[in-house]
């Protein structure tokens, strides 16, 4: 671990600067000073760990470093504050953060590190998701305020929408780097049997298998709505504008096609502004 990296994730001010170029730093930002700061640590703690994952070098030392943040994570809960950890910290004992939640973003990253995941089974995407995207949502309800129930329902599926609708975006980028996270089963649907990240990202009948996924991510983003919807609306204020943004996004896509070449869909600032305004003063 790069402990320089680690003393630039600790203080608050660093770690907002790190989620300044995320698509949720606005949706951050309207939060009061104690929740804001707590969500740039978990940020911070998750682009730090995922960035393990993409870094290259030997997957042995990917997988060192990750266990060295399971050793962290371990002495956080045990009382001992490691260096550049403090922040983080705090927000665990302001939250009641889990110790369960950020492992499982560990064990999610892992996935990634110890071999390129190419056409996963639905039932392995979906853990990959619950472990890199739902397991952040669980931290994240938390800081908001949320019940325990409607809490964790919305990280389960508004976690999903918003990861399935990464995977889409980034299928050009994931299959530059050997990866595919598109389902065998909806590559089964498009009647694809190449294995080649590169080869299926080309293949004309990927918008089949892409559909396949538009669905999923369109249901899980109805449910989380249904949550939302019928929770106090000042705790819902930064998903509504998460969950907002990347369904403008995942219908972007949509409207775009998946012919090739594929632009990437990027939501207009402004829009991600007027969804801010929309929800900041409620």
């Amino acid at each position: 671990m790069n402990v320089q990296s680690r003393e630039l994730g600790a203080g608050a001010s660093p770690a907002a600067n790190r989620a300044g170029g995320s698509s949720f730093y606005l949706a951050m930002r309207i939060l009061g000073r104690e929740k804001r700061a707590a969500m740039f640590e978990i940020y911070s703690f998750c682009r730090e760990v995922d960035d393990i994952a993409d870094e290259d070098r030997p997957r042995a030392r990917r997988l060192e470093l990750l266990s060295m943040w399971r050793k962290d994570i371990d002495a956080l809960y045990s009382g001992s504050i490691p260096s550049g950890l403090k922040n983080l910290a705090n927000a665990i004992s302001r939250f009641g953060l889990r110790k369960d939640d950020f492992l499982a973003v560990i064990d999610g990253v892992e996935m990634d590190a110890r071999a390129d995941i190419r056409g996963p089974s639905l039932n392995e995407l979906d853990l990959y998701c619950d472990r890199v995207a739902c397991a952040v949502g669980r931290l994240s309800v938390r800081v908001f305020g949320m019940d325990d129930s409607d809490g964790k329902a919305l990280a389960h599926h508004l976690g999903r929408a918003l990861q399935l609708t990464n995977i889409l975006r980034d299928i050009d980028e994931d299959a530059d780097v050997g990866r595919l996270y598109l389902p065998k089963e909806a590559l089964a649907l498009a009647g694809i049997e190449n294995s080649d990240p590169k080869v299926i990202a080309a293949d004309p009948r990927l918008s089949t298998a892409c559909a396949f996924i538009v669905e999923r991510a369109r249901g899980h983003f109805t449910k989380a709505d249904e949550i939302m919807s019928r929770s106090r609306r000042r705790v819902v204020r930064a998903p509504k504008i998460m969950g907002a943004v990347y369904r403008q996004m995942l219908e972007g896509m949509v409207s775009r096609g998946w012919a090739l070449p594929r632009n990437r869909v990027r939501v207009n600032k402004s829009y991600v502004l007027w969804v801010a305004l929309r929800h900041a003063f409620v």
